[in-house]
Protein backbone atom coordinates (compact mmCIF):
# COMPACT_ATOMS: atom_id res chain seq x y z
CA UNK A 1 0.00 0.00 0.00
CA UNK A 2 1.49 3.48 -1.03
CA UNK A 3 1.29 6.58 1.27
CA UNK A 4 0.62 9.54 -0.94
CA UNK A 5 2.37 12.79 -0.52
CA UNK A 6 1.69 16.29 -2.26
CA UNK A 7 5.19 17.66 -3.46
CA UNK A 8 4.51 20.93 -1.89
CA UNK A 9 3.84 19.06 1.45
CA UNK A 10 7.38 17.66 0.66
CA UNK A 11 8.65 20.71 0.38
CA UNK A 12 6.54 22.21 4.00
CA UNK A 13 7.66 19.14 6.34
CA UNK A 14 11.37 20.18 6.40
CA UNK A 15 10.09 23.84 7.43
CA UNK A 16 9.96 22.29 10.34
CA UNK A 17 13.63 22.04 10.88
CA UNK A 18 16.33 24.35 11.48
CA UNK A 19 19.41 24.80 10.23
CA UNK A 20 21.84 23.93 12.41
CA UNK A 21 19.94 20.32 12.63
CA UNK A 22 21.81 17.28 12.87
CA UNK A 23 20.98 14.50 10.39
CA UNK A 24 18.81 11.64 11.84
CA UNK A 25 20.42 8.62 12.60
CA UNK A 26 20.54 6.47 9.13
CA UNK A 27 20.68 7.08 5.70
CA UNK A 28 19.54 9.32 3.40
CA UNK A 29 19.93 8.67 0.08
CA UNK A 30 19.28 10.25 -3.50
CA UNK A 31 18.92 7.87 -6.56
CA UNK A 32 20.34 8.75 -9.72
CA UNK A 33 22.28 11.55 -8.19
CA UNK A 34 25.91 12.35 -8.99
CA UNK A 35 26.44 14.76 -5.93
CA UNK A 36 25.54 15.37 -2.47
CA UNK A 37 22.06 16.84 -2.38
CA UNK A 38 21.29 19.26 0.84
CA UNK A 39 17.77 20.60 1.07
CA UNK A 40 18.17 24.50 1.82
CA UNK A 41 15.57 24.76 4.01
CA UNK A 42 16.46 21.84 6.47
CA UNK A 43 19.79 21.16 5.94
CA UNK A 44 19.29 17.92 5.50
CA UNK A 45 21.73 16.18 3.41
CA UNK A 46 21.07 13.20 0.79
CA UNK A 47 23.82 11.39 -0.83
CA UNK A 48 24.70 9.75 -4.09
CA UNK A 49 23.55 6.36 -4.49
CA UNK A 50 26.61 5.00 -5.94
CA UNK A 51 27.91 1.85 -3.65
CA UNK A 52 24.95 0.87 -2.99
CA UNK A 53 23.91 -0.08 -6.02
CA UNK A 54 26.00 -1.18 -9.00
CA UNK A 55 23.62 -1.48 -11.94
CA UNK A 56 21.39 0.84 -13.61
CA UNK A 57 20.83 3.96 -15.31
CA UNK A 58 20.98 7.43 -14.14
CA UNK A 59 18.87 10.54 -15.34
CA UNK A 60 17.41 13.84 -14.16
CA UNK A 61 13.61 15.28 -15.01
CA UNK A 62 13.47 18.24 -16.86
CA UNK A 63 10.56 19.75 -14.69
CA UNK A 64 11.02 23.00 -12.51
CA UNK A 65 9.81 23.27 -8.91
CA UNK A 66 10.66 19.74 -7.72
CA UNK A 67 12.55 19.34 -4.71
CA UNK A 68 15.75 17.55 -5.67
CA UNK A 69 15.67 14.55 -4.43
CA UNK A 70 13.04 13.95 -6.89
CA UNK A 71 14.78 15.26 -10.02
CA UNK A 72 16.65 12.73 -10.32
CA UNK A 73 16.73 8.85 -10.48
CA UNK A 74 17.91 5.54 -11.24
CA UNK A 75 15.96 2.89 -13.90
CA UNK A 76 16.57 -0.32 -14.61
CA UNK A 77 16.71 -1.53 -17.78
CA UNK A 78 17.51 -4.83 -18.28
CA UNK A 79 14.85 -6.96 -19.60
CA UNK A 80 17.09 -10.00 -18.13
CA UNK A 81 17.64 -9.48 -14.70
CA UNK A 82 14.94 -11.05 -11.74
CA UNK A 83 16.01 -8.26 -9.62
CA UNK A 84 17.77 -5.00 -8.75
CA UNK A 85 19.40 -4.55 -5.56
CA UNK A 86 20.44 -1.64 -3.73
CA UNK A 87 22.64 -3.48 -0.41
CA UNK A 88 23.62 -1.49 2.86
CA UNK A 89 25.75 -2.13 5.90
CA UNK A 90 23.87 -2.80 9.18
CA UNK A 91 23.99 -3.87 12.48
CA UNK A 92 22.98 -7.62 12.38
CA UNK A 93 19.91 -7.24 14.89
CA UNK A 94 19.54 -4.08 14.67
CA UNK A 95 16.01 -2.44 13.89
CA UNK A 96 15.36 -0.57 10.96
CA UNK A 97 12.86 2.01 8.89
CA UNK A 98 12.85 2.02 5.42
CA UNK A 99 11.49 4.33 2.89
CA UNK A 100 11.44 4.27 -0.53
CA UNK A 101 9.80 7.73 -2.52
CA UNK A 102 9.07 7.11 -6.22
CA UNK A 103 8.04 9.99 -8.62
CA UNK A 104 7.93 9.11 -12.02
CA UNK A 105 8.03 12.73 -13.93
CA UNK A 106 7.79 10.64 -17.80
CA UNK A 107 11.73 9.99 -17.53
CA UNK A 108 11.42 7.23 -20.39
CA UNK A 109 9.05 9.14 -22.67
CA UNK A 110 5.39 8.03 -20.98
CA UNK A 111 2.99 8.63 -19.43
CA UNK A 112 2.23 5.81 -17.27
CA UNK A 113 4.33 5.20 -14.76
CA UNK A 114 5.85 1.46 -14.53
CA UNK A 115 4.68 -1.30 -12.13
CA UNK A 116 6.80 -3.47 -10.79
CA UNK A 117 7.86 -4.99 -7.42
CA UNK A 118 9.78 -3.94 -4.37
CA UNK A 119 11.91 -6.78 -1.84
CA UNK A 120 13.15 -5.88 1.26
CA UNK A 121 15.78 -8.89 2.37
CA UNK A 122 14.45 -11.98 0.48
CA UNK A 123 10.29 -11.00 1.03
CA UNK A 124 8.72 -9.71 -1.39
CA UNK A 125 7.03 -6.23 0.39
CA UNK A 126 4.41 -4.85 -1.73
CA UNK A 127 3.70 -4.34 -6.00
CA UNK A 128 4.99 -0.35 -6.67
CA UNK A 129 1.87 1.45 -8.54
CA UNK A 130 2.24 4.89 -8.47
CA UNK A 131 -0.08 5.43 -11.54
CA UNK A 132 -3.12 6.59 -9.52
CA UNK A 133 -0.55 9.52 -7.67
CA UNK A 134 1.59 10.35 -10.55
CA UNK A 135 -1.84 11.44 -12.51
CA UNK A 136 -2.79 13.56 -9.52
CA UNK A 137 0.01 15.44 -9.26
CA UNK A 138 1.60 13.27 -6.18
CA UNK A 139 4.65 11.11 -5.62
CA UNK A 140 4.58 8.23 -3.59
CA UNK A 141 6.73 6.78 -0.72
CA UNK A 142 6.24 3.03 0.63
CA UNK A 143 7.64 2.02 4.33
CA UNK A 144 8.38 -1.09 5.98
CA UNK A 145 10.04 -1.66 9.64
CA UNK A 146 12.27 -4.21 9.47
CA UNK A 147 15.23 -6.39 11.90
CA UNK A 148 18.16 -6.72 10.30
CA UNK A 149 18.90 -10.93 9.85
CA UNK A 150 22.35 -10.23 7.94
CA UNK A 151 25.59 -7.98 8.31
CA UNK A 152 23.92 -6.76 5.23
CA UNK A 153 20.12 -5.20 4.63
CA UNK A 154 18.98 -4.98 0.49
CA UNK A 155 16.68 -3.30 -0.81
CA UNK A 156 15.48 -4.51 -4.43
CA UNK A 157 13.23 -3.77 -7.62
CA UNK A 158 11.85 -6.45 -9.90
CA UNK A 159 9.87 -6.90 -12.90
CA UNK A 160 6.37 -8.41 -12.74
CA UNK A 161 3.90 -9.72 -14.97
CA UNK A 162 2.49 -5.96 -14.79
CA UNK A 163 5.56 -4.39 -15.74
CA UNK A 164 5.13 -3.76 -19.86
CA UNK A 165 7.91 -4.70 -22.07
CA UNK A 166 8.97 -1.05 -22.53
CA UNK A 167 8.80 0.02 -19.43
CA UNK A 168 11.42 -0.26 -16.48
CA UNK A 169 11.56 -0.39 -12.47
CA UNK A 170 13.06 2.97 -11.15
CA UNK A 171 13.49 4.79 -7.76
CA UNK A 172 13.83 8.68 -7.09
CA UNK A 173 15.29 8.22 -3.48
CA UNK A 174 15.58 5.27 -0.27
CA UNK A 175 15.82 6.35 3.31
CA UNK A 176 17.15 3.90 5.93
CA UNK A 177 16.60 4.80 9.23
CA UNK A 178 17.84 3.69 12.35
CA UNK A 179 15.66 2.52 15.20
CA UNK A 180 15.73 1.95 18.91
CA UNK A 181 15.17 -1.66 20.02
CA UNK A 182 12.60 -1.08 22.57
CA UNK A 183 10.19 0.56 19.62
CA UNK A 184 7.54 -2.40 18.19
CA UNK A 185 9.30 -4.74 20.00
CA UNK A 186 5.90 -6.53 20.58
CA UNK A 187 7.08 -7.57 16.62
CA UNK A 188 8.87 -10.83 15.89
CA UNK A 189 11.17 -9.30 13.70
CA UNK A 190 12.59 -12.67 13.49
CA UNK A 191 9.82 -13.68 11.64
CA UNK A 192 7.54 -10.36 10.16
CA UNK A 193 8.28 -7.22 9.28
CA UNK A 194 5.66 -4.03 9.44
CA UNK A 195 4.66 -2.53 6.70
CA UNK A 196 2.97 1.13 7.72
CA UNK A 197 -0.53 2.40 6.62
CA UNK A 198 -1.16 5.26 8.57
CA UNK A 199 0.36 7.27 10.87
CA UNK A 200 -1.25 10.12 11.97
CA UNK A 201 -1.76 12.92 14.92
CA UNK A 202 -5.59 13.59 15.44
CA UNK A 203 -6.06 17.62 15.51
CA UNK A 204 -3.40 18.45 13.87
CA UNK A 205 -3.69 20.78 10.73
CA UNK A 206 0.56 20.15 10.02
CA UNK A 207 2.74 17.36 9.59
CA UNK A 208 4.95 15.97 12.44
CA UNK A 209 8.80 14.79 11.03
CA UNK A 210 12.27 15.69 12.28
CA UNK A 211 13.46 16.96 14.38
CA UNK A 212 10.20 16.44 16.20
CA UNK A 213 9.99 12.90 15.64
CA UNK A 214 13.80 11.89 15.62
CA UNK A 215 13.74 9.01 13.68
CA UNK A 216 12.52 10.60 10.93
CA UNK A 217 8.66 9.52 10.59
CA UNK A 218 5.67 11.27 9.13
CA UNK A 219 2.40 11.82 11.24
CA UNK A 220 -0.24 12.73 8.71
CA UNK A 221 -2.43 15.85 10.16
CA UNK A 222 -6.19 14.44 10.69
CA UNK A 223 -9.56 16.40 11.42
CA UNK A 224 -12.96 15.84 11.05
CA UNK A 225 -16.28 16.48 12.05
CA UNK A 226 -15.47 16.20 15.88
CA UNK A 227 -14.14 18.94 17.85
CA UNK A 228 -10.00 19.64 18.33
CA UNK A 229 -9.25 20.23 21.70
CA UNK A 230 -5.23 21.60 23.06
CA UNK A 231 -3.18 20.20 25.47
CA UNK A 232 -2.10 21.89 28.49
CA UNK A 233 0.42 19.73 29.71
CA UNK A 234 3.82 18.74 28.22
CA UNK A 235 3.96 15.06 27.36
CA UNK A 236 7.46 13.53 28.13
CA UNK A 237 7.47 10.46 25.46
CA UNK A 238 11.15 9.40 26.52
CA UNK A 239 9.70 6.83 28.55
CA UNK A 240 6.98 5.41 26.13
CA UNK A 241 8.22 2.13 24.26
CA UNK A 242 7.69 3.31 20.87
CA UNK A 243 9.77 6.65 21.45
CA UNK A 244 6.31 9.21 19.79
CA UNK A 245 7.03 12.56 19.55
CA UNK A 246 5.70 14.97 21.93
CA UNK A 247 3.90 16.72 19.11
CA UNK A 248 1.51 14.21 18.54
CA UNK A 249 0.24 15.40 22.16
CA UNK A 250 -0.38 19.07 21.22
CA UNK A 251 -3.55 18.25 19.93
CA UNK A 252 -6.68 15.82 19.96
CA UNK A 253 -9.99 15.00 18.85
CA UNK A 254 -12.68 15.23 21.45
CA UNK A 255 -16.41 14.31 22.32
CA UNK A 256 -18.34 16.36 24.32
CA UNK A 257 -18.96 14.94 28.23
CA UNK A 258 -21.07 11.59 27.85
CA UNK A 259 -21.23 11.71 24.12
CA UNK A 260 -19.41 8.90 22.19
CA UNK A 261 -16.38 9.71 19.79
CA UNK A 262 -16.36 8.03 16.43
CA UNK A 263 -13.35 8.10 14.11
CA UNK A 264 -12.93 6.48 10.76
CA UNK A 265 -9.73 5.86 9.83
CA UNK A 266 -7.29 5.14 8.28
CA UNK A 267 -9.42 6.37 5.18
CA UNK A 268 -10.06 3.89 2.40
CA UNK A 269 -10.34 0.17 2.84
CA UNK A 270 -7.70 -2.97 4.14
CA UNK A 271 -7.11 -6.03 2.85
CA UNK A 272 -8.16 -9.06 5.29
CA UNK A 273 -4.90 -9.36 7.40
CA UNK A 274 -3.59 -8.65 10.64
CA UNK A 275 -2.28 -5.06 11.49
CA UNK A 276 -0.22 -3.99 14.64
CA UNK A 277 -2.43 -0.95 15.82
CA UNK A 278 -1.00 1.54 18.42
CA UNK A 279 -3.40 4.44 20.01
CA UNK A 280 -2.08 7.67 21.93
CA UNK A 281 -4.15 9.70 24.69
CA UNK A 282 -3.71 12.47 26.92
CA UNK A 283 -6.23 14.28 29.29
CA UNK A 284 -5.81 17.80 27.66
CA UNK A 285 -6.32 19.41 31.06
CA UNK A 286 -4.45 21.10 33.36
CA UNK A 287 -2.48 18.66 35.72
CA UNK A 288 -4.56 18.10 38.52
CA UNK A 289 -7.57 18.32 37.32
CA UNK A 290 -10.02 16.22 39.75
CA UNK A 291 -12.78 14.88 37.26
CA UNK A 292 -11.43 11.35 35.49
CA UNK A 293 -11.44 10.64 31.91
CA UNK A 294 -12.24 7.16 31.22
CA UNK A 295 -13.82 5.28 28.57
CA UNK A 296 -13.50 1.87 26.38
CA UNK A 297 -12.34 1.56 22.98
CA UNK A 298 -13.64 -0.20 20.72
CA UNK A 299 -12.57 -0.77 16.76
CA UNK A 300 -15.37 -2.65 14.34
CA UNK A 301 -17.49 -3.20 17.13
CA UNK A 302 -15.23 -5.05 19.46
CA UNK A 303 -13.28 -4.10 22.44
CA UNK A 304 -9.95 -3.10 21.83
CA UNK A 305 -9.54 -1.54 25.55
CA UNK A 306 -11.58 -1.37 28.10
CA UNK A 307 -11.95 1.37 31.00
CA UNK A 308 -8.85 3.32 29.85
CA UNK A 309 -8.15 5.87 32.57
CA UNK A 310 -6.13 8.83 30.42
CA UNK A 311 -3.87 11.28 32.24
CA UNK A 312 -2.06 14.37 31.77
CA UNK A 313 1.47 12.13 31.67
CA UNK A 314 -0.37 10.60 28.38
CA UNK A 315 -0.91 6.50 27.93
CA UNK A 316 -0.58 4.01 25.08
CA UNK A 317 -2.14 1.21 24.24
CA UNK A 318 -1.43 -0.95 21.22
CA UNK A 319 -2.34 -5.01 19.51
CA UNK A 320 0.33 -6.92 17.88
CA UNK A 321 -2.14 -8.77 15.80
CA UNK A 322 -5.29 -6.99 15.43
CA UNK A 323 -8.01 -8.01 12.24
CA UNK A 324 -9.28 -5.86 10.14
CA UNK A 325 -10.72 -5.73 6.91
CA UNK A 326 -12.63 -2.79 4.88
CA UNK A 327 -13.46 0.19 6.58
CA UNK A 328 -12.28 0.82 9.88
CA UNK A 329 -14.00 2.51 12.73
CA UNK A 330 -12.58 3.80 16.02
CA UNK A 331 -14.99 4.18 19.10
CA UNK A 332 -14.47 5.46 22.20
CA UNK A 333 -16.82 5.45 24.64
CA UNK A 334 -17.33 7.16 28.21
CA UNK A 335 -17.79 5.74 31.42
CA UNK A 336 -21.19 6.18 33.16
CA UNK A 337 -19.30 7.82 35.68
CA UNK A 338 -16.66 9.83 33.99
CA UNK A 339 -17.34 13.56 33.65
CA UNK A 340 -15.24 14.48 30.30
CA UNK A 341 -15.59 13.07 27.07
CA UNK A 342 -13.04 10.81 25.44
CA UNK A 343 -10.24 12.08 23.29
CA UNK A 344 -7.42 10.58 21.23
CA UNK A 345 -4.11 12.03 20.04
CA UNK A 346 -2.62 9.92 17.45
CA UNK A 347 -2.39 6.37 15.75
CA UNK A 348 -0.30 3.85 14.29
CA UNK A 349 -1.77 1.37 12.09
CA UNK A 350 1.00 -1.41 10.46
CA UNK A 351 0.06 -4.31 8.25
CA UNK A 352 1.85 -7.72 9.57
CA UNK A 353 4.04 -9.01 6.78
CA UNK A 354 5.66 -12.49 7.53
CA UNK A 355 8.93 -12.81 6.80
CA UNK A 356 9.44 -15.50 4.08
CA UNK A 357 12.10 -18.57 4.29
CA UNK A 358 15.84 -17.74 4.50
CA UNK A 359 18.82 -18.62 2.76
CA UNK A 360 21.58 -20.06 4.84
CA UNK A 361 23.47 -16.70 6.37
CA UNK A 362 26.97 -18.42 5.79
CA UNK A 363 25.94 -19.47 1.77
CA UNK A 364 24.45 -15.78 1.92
CA UNK A 365 28.13 -14.54 2.13
CA UNK A 366 29.70 -17.30 0.48
CA UNK A 367 27.48 -15.60 -2.74
CA UNK A 368 28.68 -12.04 -2.01
CA UNK A 369 31.43 -13.35 -2.16
CA UNK A 370 32.05 -15.08 -5.54
CA UNK A 371 30.15 -11.97 -6.34
CA UNK A 372 33.03 -9.79 -5.42
CA UNK A 373 35.54 -11.90 -6.85
CA UNK A 374 34.12 -12.02 -10.54
CA UNK A 375 34.38 -9.24 -13.06
CA UNK A 376 30.97 -8.81 -14.77
CA UNK A 377 28.64 -10.75 -12.79
CA UNK A 378 24.76 -10.81 -13.66
CA UNK A 379 22.99 -7.61 -12.77
CA UNK A 380 21.01 -9.64 -10.37
CA UNK A 381 24.14 -10.73 -8.23
CA UNK A 382 23.53 -8.61 -5.27
CA UNK A 383 20.46 -9.13 -2.33
CA UNK A 384 19.70 -12.60 -1.13
CA UNK A 385 20.93 -15.03 -4.17
CA UNK A 386 17.55 -17.32 -3.50
CA UNK A 387 14.47 -15.35 -2.21
CA UNK A 388 11.88 -14.84 -3.42
CA UNK A 389 12.48 -18.12 -5.52
CA UNK A 390 10.94 -16.00 -8.38
CA UNK A 391 13.92 -13.44 -8.45
CA UNK A 392 16.99 -15.65 -7.53
CA UNK A 393 20.11 -14.68 -9.17
CA UNK A 394 20.61 -15.19 -12.46
CA UNK A 395 21.99 -18.96 -12.61
CA UNK A 396 21.32 -19.53 -9.18
CA UNK A 397 19.06 -23.14 -8.12
CA UNK A 398 17.93 -23.43 -4.32
CA UNK A 399 16.16 -25.93 -2.03
CA UNK A 400 14.89 -25.90 1.12
CA UNK A 401 16.46 -28.32 3.85
CA UNK A 402 15.83 -27.98 7.65
CA UNK A 403 13.68 -24.70 7.59
CA UNK A 404 16.08 -22.78 5.38
CA UNK A 405 17.15 -22.33 1.90
CA UNK A 406 20.57 -24.14 0.30
CA UNK A 407 22.16 -23.53 -2.99
CA UNK A 408 22.24 -26.77 -4.98
CA UNK A 409 23.45 -25.47 -8.36
CA UNK A 410 25.26 -22.55 -10.33
CA UNK A 411 25.06 -21.97 -13.75
CA UNK A 412 27.02 -19.53 -15.45
CA UNK A 413 27.84 -21.08 -18.71
CA UNK A 414 28.74 -18.29 -21.62
CA UNK A 415 27.39 -14.84 -19.76
CA UNK A 416 31.19 -13.02 -19.80
CA UNK A 417 32.34 -12.83 -16.50
CA UNK A 418 36.26 -12.73 -16.04
CA UNK A 419 38.04 -12.46 -12.55
CA UNK A 420 38.90 -15.77 -9.98
CA UNK A 421 36.77 -18.20 -8.93
CA UNK A 422 36.49 -17.31 -4.83
CA UNK A 423 37.70 -20.42 -2.25
CA UNK A 424 34.75 -19.24 -0.60
CA UNK A 425 32.92 -21.99 -2.84
CA UNK A 426 33.99 -24.77 -0.72
CA UNK A 427 31.50 -23.88 1.76
CA UNK A 428 28.36 -24.22 -0.61
CA UNK A 429 28.58 -27.91 1.02
CA UNK A 430 25.15 -28.64 -0.55
CA UNK A 431 26.10 -27.53 -4.06
CA UNK A 432 25.51 -30.74 -6.84
CA UNK A 433 26.37 -28.49 -9.78
CA UNK A 434 28.91 -26.15 -10.84
CA UNK A 435 29.02 -24.93 -14.36
CA UNK A 436 31.33 -21.63 -15.44
CA UNK A 437 31.88 -22.86 -19.13
CA UNK A 438 32.46 -20.04 -21.57
CA UNK A 439 34.08 -16.93 -19.41
CA UNK A 440 37.23 -15.66 -18.89
CA UNK A 441 37.94 -16.75 -15.34
CA UNK A 442 41.68 -16.74 -14.06
CA UNK A 443 43.59 -18.09 -10.92
CA UNK A 444 43.24 -21.39 -9.66
CA UNK A 445 41.03 -24.09 -9.14
CA UNK A 446 40.35 -23.71 -5.57
CA UNK A 447 39.74 -26.91 -2.87
CA UNK A 448 36.25 -28.37 -3.40
CA UNK A 449 37.09 -31.00 -0.62
CA UNK A 450 33.74 -30.22 1.54
CA UNK A 451 31.44 -30.18 -1.59
CA UNK A 452 30.57 -33.87 -0.71
CA UNK A 453 27.02 -33.29 -2.71
CA UNK A 454 29.28 -32.10 -5.90
CA UNK A 455 27.74 -34.47 -9.02
CA UNK A 456 29.19 -32.24 -11.95
CA UNK A 457 31.95 -29.76 -12.27
CA UNK A 458 32.44 -28.04 -15.39
CA UNK A 459 35.23 -25.26 -16.00
CA UNK A 460 35.91 -25.67 -19.35
CA UNK A 461 37.02 -22.80 -21.74
CA UNK A 462 38.34 -20.57 -19.24
CA UNK A 463 41.60 -19.27 -18.25
CA UNK A 464 42.24 -21.14 -15.17
CA UNK A 465 45.90 -21.67 -14.58
CA UNK A 466 47.62 -24.10 -11.82
CA UNK A 467 47.27 -28.22 -10.88
CA UNK A 468 44.13 -29.87 -10.38
CA UNK A 469 43.42 -30.51 -6.93
CA UNK A 470 43.88 -33.46 -5.88
CA UNK A 471 41.06 -32.86 -3.00
CA UNK A 472 38.44 -33.60 -6.02
CA UNK A 473 39.11 -37.33 -6.53
CA UNK A 474 38.00 -37.69 -2.68
CA UNK A 475 34.29 -36.55 -3.68
CA UNK A 476 32.05 -39.28 -3.44
CA UNK A 477 29.16 -38.42 -5.62
CA UNK A 478 31.53 -36.72 -8.77
CA UNK A 479 30.34 -37.90 -12.38
CA UNK A 480 31.62 -35.22 -14.51
CA UNK A 481 34.73 -33.00 -14.80
CA UNK A 482 35.28 -30.74 -17.45
CA UNK A 483 38.79 -28.58 -17.67
CA UNK A 484 39.55 -28.48 -21.32
CA UNK A 485 40.42 -25.23 -22.83
CA UNK A 486 42.34 -23.85 -20.03
CA UNK A 487 45.83 -23.14 -18.71
CA UNK A 488 46.24 -25.90 -16.41
CA UNK A 489 49.60 -27.86 -16.14
CA UNK A 490 50.77 -30.45 -14.02
CA UNK A 491 49.94 -33.66 -13.17
CA UNK A 492 46.16 -35.25 -12.99
CA UNK A 493 45.60 -36.74 -10.04
CA UNK A 494 45.08 -40.03 -9.86
CA UNK A 495 42.39 -40.63 -8.13
CA UNK A 496 40.54 -38.48 -10.66
CA UNK A 497 41.96 -40.85 -13.42
CA UNK A 498 41.26 -43.99 -11.82
CA UNK A 499 37.58 -42.67 -10.29
CA UNK A 500 34.89 -45.50 -11.56
CA UNK A 501 32.08 -43.98 -12.71
CA UNK A 502 33.43 -40.63 -13.55
CA UNK A 503 33.72 -38.58 -16.85
CA UNK A 504 37.17 -36.55 -17.05
CA UNK A 505 37.54 -34.23 -19.65
CA UNK A 506 41.18 -32.70 -19.73
CA UNK A 507 42.11 -31.75 -23.30
CA UNK A 508 42.79 -30.08 -25.37
CA UNK A 509 44.47 -26.67 -24.13
CA UNK A 510 45.95 -27.63 -21.04
CA UNK A 511 49.81 -28.99 -20.30
CA UNK A 512 48.56 -31.94 -18.20
CA UNK A 513 50.25 -35.59 -17.61
CA UNK A 514 48.85 -38.45 -16.43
Amino acid sequence: MSLSIFLLWIVSIPLLVHSDTPQPRGLLISCGSSEKQTMSETNLTYIPDDGFVFVGNKTSLNQTGLLPILSTLRYFPQRSARKFCYTFQVVKGGKYLVRTIYYYGGFDGGKEPPVFDQIVGGTKWSTVNTTEDYANGLCSYYEIIVGAHLKTLSVCLARNRHTTKDSSPFISAIELLTLEDSMYNATDFNRLALVTVARTSFGSEDSISFPDDPYYRFWQPFTDDNEVVSSQTKVTTSEFWNKPPEGIFFNAIAAEEGKKLEVTWPPGSLPATKYHISLYFQDNRPAGADASRVFTVEINGKTFYNNLKVSTGGVSIYSPGWPLSGETQISLSPDDESSVGPLINAGEIYQILPFGRRTLTREVGVMQELARSFDNPPADWAGDPCLPKANSWTGVTCSKKDLVTRIISVDLRNVGIGGTLSPSINNLTELHHLWLVGNNISGSIPDMSSLRQLETLHLENNSFTGEIPESLGRLPNLREVFLENNNLEGSIPSNLVDKKGLTLQVSPGNSLST
